[in-house]
C-alpha cells in the first residue's frame, strides 16, 4: 500500500519540486513550492469547487435544518426522516462536501512527507530524465530556512485560515432565516461557529510552528488560493442571482 502511495503521489510531487527548483532562476526552493501549490490547486480545482458548492448548498438550508432540530429534538427517528426529506427536496447530499476533501487528502499527505523528510533525502526517487541537484538551497527570500519551522509563515497561515473562516461566517449570516434567528439551536450554532473562527487559526499556528517552513508555506499559499476560489464562487452566485432577479422582474 505504501509503495502504491509512493509511486502515485509521493514520487511525482518530489520530482515536480526538483524539476521546478532546477529550472527556476536563482534556484529558490520557496518559489518552487509556490508554483507547486498553484499546480496542485489547478489539478484539484474542480474537486475544490464541488466541495465549496456543496458547503454553500448546506448553508442555504441550514436555517431549515436548525428549525427541524428544534422541532423534533425529542424524536431522533422522526428528525432523521425529516432531514432526509429536506435533503432530497433540495437535492443536497450532506456528505458530498466531504468526498472531494478526502480525495485531496493524499496530495496533502504526500506534500507533507516530501518536506518533512527533506527534499534531498530521497534523491534516489528522482526520475532518470530529471537532473539530480548536487545541493538544494532551502533558503527562501534570503532569510527563511524552509527546512526548519518558520514562525512568520505559521502566523501567515493562521491569518489566512482566519480570513477563510470569516468569509464562511459572513455567508452564513446572509442566509440566516428570521424564523431561526431567536432559536436556541441557532444560538448554539453561532457560538460554535465563533469558537471555530478562532480555534482553527490558532491550531494552524500551533501546528505550523512545529512543521518545516516549506510545508507551512505550501499551507499558506493553498489557503489563499482556496479563499480566492470561494470568492469567485460567491461572486458567480451573486451575478447569477442578479440575472435571475432581472428575468423575473
Amino acid at each position: 500500500m505504501y509503495q502504491l502511495f509512493q509511486t502515485i503521489f509521493y514520487q511525482p510531487i518530489l520530482n515536480l519540486v526538483i524539476f521546478l527548483y532546477n529550472n527556476l532562476a536563482f534556484q529558490d526552493l520557496g518559489l518552487a513550492i509556490i508554483i507547486l501549490t498553484f499546480i496542485i490547486k489547478a489539478i484539484l480545482w474542480p474537486l475544490s469547487r464541488k466541495s465549496i458548492e456543496s458547503q454553500k448548498a448546506l448553508q442555504e438550508i441550514q436555517p431549515k435544518i436548525d428549525e427541524l432540530k428544534a422541532k423534533y429534538k425529542d424524536d431522533k427517528q422522526l428528525l432523521g426522516q425529516e432531514l432526509m426529506s429536506l435533503y432530497k427536496k433540495n437535492n443536497v447530499n450532506p456528505f458530498s462536501s466531504c468526498l472531494p476533501l478526502l480525495i485531496q487528502l493524499p496530495f496533502f499527505i504526500a506534500v507533507f512527507q516530501v518536506f518533512k523528510d527533506g527534499i534531498d533525502k530521497h534523491l534516489d526517487l528522482v526520475y532518470p530524465f530529471i537532473t539530480k541537484p548536487e545541493f538544494i538551497n532551502s533558503t527562501f527570500l534570503g532569510f527563511m530556512d524552509l527546512s526548519k519551522p518558520v514562525i512568520y509563515l505559521a502566523v501567515l497561515a493562521g491569518a489566512a485560515q482566519f480570513w477563510q473562516a470569516k468569509m464562511m461566517m459572513a455567508k452564513r449570516k446572509q442566509i440566516k432565516s428570521p424564523e431561526a434567528t431567536n432559536s436556541k439551536t441557532e444560538s448554539m450554532t453561532a457560538i460554535m461557529n465563533k469558537q471555530m473562527l478562532y480555534f482553527m487559526p490558532a491550531l494552524t499556528i500551533f501546528i505550523g510552528v512545529t512543521l518545516p517552513g516549506g510545508l507551512t508555506l505550501y499551507w499558506f499559499i493553498l489557503t489563499l488560493l482556496t479563499v480566492l476560489q470561494q470568492s469567485l464562487v460567491n461572486k458567480k452566485d451573486q451575478n447569477q442571482g442578479l440575472i435571475e432577479g432581472q428575468i423575473v422582474s
